[in-house]
């Protein structure tokens, strides 16, 4: 299974199943999506305020290259797209245009009920954020897992009992001074992520390799987070990374 990601700030907004699992971010999406000609689902973000900003990018080109885009997403992602976005108002209803044949198909997931999208299992699994949310667990026909947590913060103990994966996307959002700050928020610092990762190789006797992403743009160049990643991943003897433009994940 090989997987690509096309920014930074990875995202499940676009879980793209078709040759592979594929990951683009929000600056590249317009001409991924036409580069690709995927036809495949999209597996919507964990976190309802995330999907706001990616869900224009999915109808505009479904309309313009003419495609359905079947979206996997729980029913709370679901209603704030309809109600605050895609309403013909803030932006085009794609969920009803073209009539007879709407450019976008909602498809609701609960959490903990595994889906088949193009051959591939995505199971649903909560996390802790401020909002109702979860991550996804994908798995390929040959059985290669991926587990993309999406927004989160600390207390993934539950979590981690539903998932065995190769490769985990974390979020990392600041470096350890915005701990107090993370910790409110239930985003992820390096320090929160250690007791996280801790408590998965506890329960499952080892640790897959750690992709850390949603990282916040910081011009200050003196920016701690890769050392202390660096550290965090020394520390605990395993493969922790952050993940960067044109990163390739073989699994």
């Amino acid at each position: 299974m090989e997987s690509r990601m096309d920014m930074l700030s990875l995202f499940a907004m676009l879980f793209a199943m078709a040759t592979g699992i594929t990951f683009a971010g929000p600056a590249k999406c317009y001409d991924w999506i036409m580069k690709e000609k995927l036809r495949g689902g999209y597996v919507a973000a964990n976190d309802p305020r995330e999907s706001v900003q990616r869900m224009k990018a999915v109808g505009m080109n479904a309309l313009l290259h003419e495609f359905t885009a079947s979206v996997y997403s729980t029913q709370a992602v679901h209603d704030v797209l309809a109600t605050h976005l895609l309403n013909g108002k803030v932006y085009a209803e794609f969920l009803k245009k073209p009539e007879g044949n709407p450019v976008i198909k909602f498809n609701i997931v609960e959490p903990l009920k595994k889906v088949t999208i193009n051959g591939y299992d995505v199971l649903p699994v909560p996390v802790v954020h401020s909002v109702p949310a979860v991550g996804y667990e994908v798995t390929s026909p040959d059985g290669k897992k991926i587990f993309y947590a999406g927004d989160t913060g600390p207390g993934l103990a539950e979590c981690w009992q539903h998932i065995a994966p190769q490769v985990i996307f974390m979020e990392t959002t600041a470096p350890d001074h915005y701990t107090d700050f993370a910790r409110k928020a239930l985003h992820l610092t390096p320090s929160l992520l250690k007791p996280e990762l801790v408590a998965f190789k506890k329960q499952k006797g080892y640790l897959p390799q750690v992709v850390l992403v949603h990282m916040n743009p910081n011009p200050d160049q003196k920016n701690p987070l890769a050392k202390q990643v660096a550290a965090l991943a020394a520390e605990l003897k395993a493969s922790i990374s952050l993940a960067y433009e044109g990163m390739r994940i073989v699994v």
